[in-house]
């Protein structure tokens, strides 16, 4: 799968493309049946399947930290576009100066213009441009115009309700990793590189590996039990997903402890997927009350994976 980042960046021969536009946040199953008509448009016109994304996505521009809280790293996002088969992703920076641009100037100038763009599929709800004055009609108006065939895709339902990310971090927010899972159409997990902690852990007894969450809401905060994805192995663990307020922490970080393993993992790339639930983060008023918890929450964790 080719990656442009940037629309500075699309040269003469990345015209000629089927595309669509949006977040594709968790890349869920709702994601997975538009993908997949793009996918079949591609193939119908004989040219590259390509998605253009946005990073930041456009509520973590404007909301900031009150943005919903985002499921999938934009490397986790390309990892999952990429084993559905899609041949572009064109990662376009939003900031103040894209966020200005106008509506038709933007299907204009890039998707005629830059990208030669036969076929667009776009969500039902789909909204862009300055003062999100552009929409579905506009696209077809113009589409009409200069031989861009536009089409709606429906929601994809289940249960009776739309599947969106905002069900899904409910979802995960309510600790129904089932629900989610289903949803999702792939178990949830959240990767990253292992930086240095507060060492705090080895005190303790039970050695972390720690992923940053940076400034990016998290939809789940806890304790779980875990599988660890790392190189061609898959391990069992327990971890921590929140701030640590024993510590009286204040950034968001994933802590997790690997059973049975003491390797130096500082810098490696780490794959973590929730299995279950245990209990909500919170404050213990000594050291001692919370190495007691760690070691019950590792003893339910080794539970989860005991082969009945």
């Amino acid at each position: 799968m080719q990656l442009i980042r940037g629309i500075h960046n699309i040269r003469a021969e990345h015209a000629g493309c089927v595309l669509t536009i949006g977040n594709f946040d968790g890349v869920h199953l709702g994601h997975v049946a538009v993908l997949k008509g793009l996918i079949q448009d591609a193939e119908q016109y004989g040219l590259p399947s390509t998605v253009m994304l946005f990073e930041p996505q456009p509520q973590e521009f404007f909301a900031k930290d009150k943005a919903p809280a985002r499921l999938t790293r934009l490397r986790d996002k390309l990892a999952l576009l990429d084993k559905l088969g899609i041949d572009r992703v064109i990662c376009v920076k939003f900031d103040k100066e894209f966020a200005a641009m106008d509506a038709e100037q933007f299907v204009r100038s890039v998707l005629i213009k830059k990208l030669g763009v036969k076929a667009l599929t776009v969500g039902d709800d789909f909204k862009f441009g300055k003062n999100r004055q552009g929409d579905f009609d506009m696209l077809s108006a113009i589409g009409a115009e200069l031989n861009m065939h536009v089409k709606s895709t429906a929601s994809l339902r289940r249960d009776d309700c739309r599947v969106s990310s905002t069900l899904i971090r409910a979802a995960l927010a309510q600790g129904d990793l089932d629900s989610a899972h289903q949803m999702l159409g792939h178990t949830y997990a959240i990767s990253g590189r292992v930086i240095h902690g507060w060492k705090k852990g080895r005190e303790l007894g039970f050695r972390t590996a720690n992923i940053a969450l940076k400034r990016q809401v998290i939809p789940v905060q806890g304790v779980f039990a875990v599988k660890v994805y790392l190189d061609n192995r898959v391990l069992n663990g327990v971890a921590n997903i929140g701030t640590k307020p024993t510590l009286n922490g204040t950034k968001a970080l994933l802590e997790v402890h690997i059973f049975d393993f003491d390797e130096n993992v500082y810098g490696r790339f780490l794959k973590v997927e929730l299995v279950k639930k245990l209990r909500d983060e919170k404050k213990f008023e000594t050291l001692a009350q919370l190495t007691e918890q760690i070691a019950s929450d590792v003893a339910d964790a080794q539970q989860c994976f005991t082969i009945k």
